[in-house]
């Protein structure tokens, strides 16, 4: 960095550039190259501690937290999901602190520890109501109260809460904006595998068809093939024979969608 330049503008120019590392690294989870993530990830750490930036940090731990959690290491997304909850930016803006404990509740959830993902959810869902507007970086954008219960519909289906997941996923659709199309996909993808949770084979396929309704003529993305893998293996466990999951598997291999 050139030393010629003041300090409040080098921290500035290291703040840009965390947030384009980590932008990067996130378009790597979306795509499952996990490796290429936690490289991005590392990198834009770097960058944010040179930057002064909380922000930016506690948006890489929570990132990290899901790479973590995509990798089924179960440690590393509770150990980055808890950096997150313990950053900066979280203790001065109850908004970021909502994400935060809500990543969390997924990281405690996938390692089967019920209390205290109930626990980071009733946190995340307090927090969030005592958020003001201030300004905030666009990539928070996607984060509010339906984006929240999308969250909490993990939750609930790794804890095999099925009802309270199908319950959540309908409350996430009725208010994520159509513009965030991935999340509105993801949400229904979960609210299929609630409803085959709870044995309702005909109206979760009805659910499932409607991803690729979302996407379009879009290709999925991976994480969302992988979402529908698990509800293509559900189904074959829990119908098997039925004209119903016949159907969905010639289209899935049609589409090249299953995992």
């Amino acid at each position: 960095m050139d030393k010629t330049i003041s300090g409040g503008v080098q921290r500035r120019l290291y703040s840009l550039a965390a947030d384009y590392t980590a932008t990067a690294g996130f378009s790597c989870i979306d795509d499952r190259r996990l490796d290429d993530a936690e490289r991005y990830f590392e990198t834009a750490l770097r960058l944010a501690s040179l930057g002064n930036d909380h922000v930016t940090a506690m948006r890489v731990f929570n990132c990290l937290s899901m790479v973590g959690y995509q990798r089924n290491r179960l440690s590393a997304a509770l150990s980055a999901a808890r950096a997150a909850q313990d950053a900066g930016a979280t203790r001065r803006d109850p908004f970021l602190a909502s994400l935060a404990h809500a990543h969390a509740a997924i990281a405690h959830s996938t390692a089967g520890d019920r209390q205290a993902a109930l626990r980071c959810l009733g946190h995340a869902r307090d927090v969030l109501g005592r958020a003001d507007s201030r300004e905030r970086p666009p990539w928070t954008d996607f984060y509010g109260p339906a984006e929240l219960f999308a969250l909490s519909a993990v939750v609930h289906q790794h804890l095999d809460d099925s009802a309270e997941s199908e319950s959540a996923s309908h409350r996430a659709l009725a208010g994520i904006p159509p513009q965030f199309r991935r999340n509105r996909a993801s949400a229904t993808a979960h609210l299929a595998l609630a409803q085959l949770g709870q044995g309702e084979v005909e109206q979760a396929i009805v659910t499932a068809t409607g991803v690729y309704a979302l996407m379009g003529a879009d290709q999925l993305p991976p994480r969302l093939r992988t979402l529908l893998g698990d509800f293509h293996r559900g189904l074959i466990t829990l119908a098997p024979t039925s004209a119903a999951t016949r159907e969905w598997t010639d289209r899935v291999h049609a589409q090249g969608d299953t995992q």
